[in-house]
């Protein structure tokens, strides 16, 4: 496959083919994410959930103990645990540790990809929910961590895909920039089509949708903090894309926000200094 339209359609056809049959979440992590992006999260059903998860559930009651958290006494269930933590901080260890496992697999060139994927998906999302702190237009903190994190979802479905298609055919070899430019062209769609499918909140799917175009609905709060991180991703170089020229604060995204130097400051150096983004 040596030119990009042609692989684009393959790409397409592959995608229908799998898109019931191979999971990018298993069940009960899926779960988990559905009852969490809720307006209204039942707090029985996401303890019962995450107790579910051995790793997960093991993980929240840990870091409730950790310096940072730590009350007079120490936690011993996950119930305890969400209490201290709070719902924000509960979606953002949960999600870092459902996606983390999904954003891999075994073929060494897909793996690669996916970790830059990764990077600048949780980059994305740390970025979106420093933004919805900092800024008041009705976002609450854990919907624009999850936008951020689900926004490039689609590319994810692609790589899965893909990762299948050469674990079928141990013959089919795809070079990295075709790969790239085709998951550029598909991802947008792909990406709402997959949330639809898996339930999440429509409005993570017009995320998804229209995180590139240039003509989107400046009403929409959450998609313009989406925007706005992936900007400042670009400009930082966490992911694909580096573009340390990007003058952030006159993108329309900066001047609807009312984002100012010394926010973006802010946001940049938590970025800079979060472990994994830049390995």
């Amino acid at each position: 496959m040596t030119t990009e339209q042609p692989f684009v359609t393959t790409l397409r056809t592959y995608i229908a083919s799998e898109r019931l049959t191979l999971p990018v979440f298993n069940p009960i992590s899926l779960r988990i994410q559905q009852e969490l992006v809720k307006k209204e999260p039942n707090f029985k059903s996401i303890e019962k959930l995450i107790r579910a998860d051995q790793s997960l559930s093991s993980n929240i009651v840990n870091i409730a103990n950790s310096s940072l958290y730590r009350g007079l006494l120490p936690v011993s269930t996950v119930q305890a645990a969400i209490v201290r933590l709070g719902l924000a901080e509960v979606t953002r260890i949960a999600f870092t540790d459902i996606n983390r496992q999904a954003f891999s697999c075994r073929d060494v060139q897909l793996e690669a990809i996916m970790k830059k994927l990764w990077q600048h998906s949780l980059g994305c999302a740390f970025a979106a929910a420093l933004l919805s702190q900092h800024l008041d237009f009705g976002v609450m903190q854990h919907e624009a961590f999850s936008a951020g994190l689900f926004h490039d979802i689609g590319k994810l479905l692609i790589l899965k895909v893909l990762a299948e298609k050469k674990r079928k055919n141990k013959g089919l070899n795809v070079s990295e920039d075709l790969l790239l430019g085709a998951m550029d062209l598909l991802h947008t769609e792909q990406g709402e089509l997959l949330l639809q499918q898996i339930k999440m909140p429509e409005i993570f799917a017009i995320v998804a949708r229209d995180h590139h175009l240039e003509v989107y609905d400046r009403n929409n709060y959450l998609l313009v903090l989406v925007r706005m991180a992936n900007h400042i991703c670009h400009a930082k170089g966490i992911g694909f894309c580096h573009d340390p020229s990007l003058p952030l604060l006159q993108q329309q995204e900066a001047l609807q926000l009312n984002l100012t130097h010394s926010e973006l400051e802010k946001i940049e150096q938590f970025l800079e200094t979060t472990a994994g983004l830049f390995d």
